[in-house]
């Protein structure tokens, strides 16, 4: 079933137009893999979804809800939930306060157990500063403080930046368990080889508008596109 319909989206800072006239979707549980050219307008999508870019026209429905109607804490109530790519923890509090400070979060100690449960790195470092924790420690972070109010969709916008080979694919592997708990995923990642074989549908954008869309096998083995927009495996 569709949960997200973005239509004619335009969406930029002042004056100008980051993303024009865009259109995509993402149905339940399903992951979607958002990539291309550095300047292309990922983030400036994602944070127009939340609610963040200064200035959009169009539409975008979620669950049936016209989010640009709403705030962006409306839309987390909603179901949507947003790592961004930096400052996503609150450095100075510690693990335990971060998961606490989240908003529209029912059965609170319950979620609280279930997050260490899924991150037991996380319930080691309780009460260490976010500040003090590992790049790898700090991205479980924020993936947990998204994850406590049960949402309905992820936004996660370069979730594999600067972390080494090994935390890339710890990551990957914890986008892909997404669906299996009902959880559906919005993915801007400049690995975009390795996000979309995760993925099942993808969209590539170049200079603010969608180029090609599809299956994210199809855009894998389509040699040209990848080669051009997707850098070479």
């Amino acid at each position: 079933m569709r949960l997200l319909t973005v239509a004619n989206l335009s969406a930029g800072y002042g004056e100008i137009d980051i993303v024009r006239d865009m259109n995509l979707s993402v149905d339940e549980r399903e992951i979607v893999t958002i990539a291309g050219t550095n300047g292309a307008g990922k983030s400036t999508l994602v944070k127009a979804v939340m609610g963040l870019a200064p200035r959009c026209s169009g539409s975008i429905d979620f669950a049936g809800l016209d989010l640009l109607r709403l705030q962006a804490e409306d839309r987390v109530a909603a179901g949507i939930s947003y790592v961004p790519q930096v400052a996503n923890v609150f450095a100075p509090l510690t693990v335990l306060e971060n998961l606490l400070v989240v908003e529209h979060v029912a059965r609170r100690s319950e979620r609280l157990s279930a997050m260490f449960d899924l991150f037991p790195a996380l319930a080691a470092r309780r009460r260490a500063a976010a500040g003090s924790l590992s790049g790898g420690e700090r991205q479980q972070l924020a993936f947990a403080r998204a994850l406590m109010p049960q949402p309905k969709m992820m936004l996660l916008d370069e979730p594999t930046a600067a972390l080494s080979p090994a935390l890339v694919e710890q990551v990957l592997a914890l986008i892909s368990s997404l669906p299996d708990l009902g959880i559906a995923a919005l993915v801007i990642e400049q690995r975009a080889r390795q996000s979309l074989a995760i993925s099942h549908r993808g969209y590539i954008l170049d200079s603010g508008a969608i180029v090609l869309s599809g299956a994210a096998s199809a855009l894998l083995n389509d040699e040209t596109m990848a080669r051009y927009y997707l850098g070479r495996a």
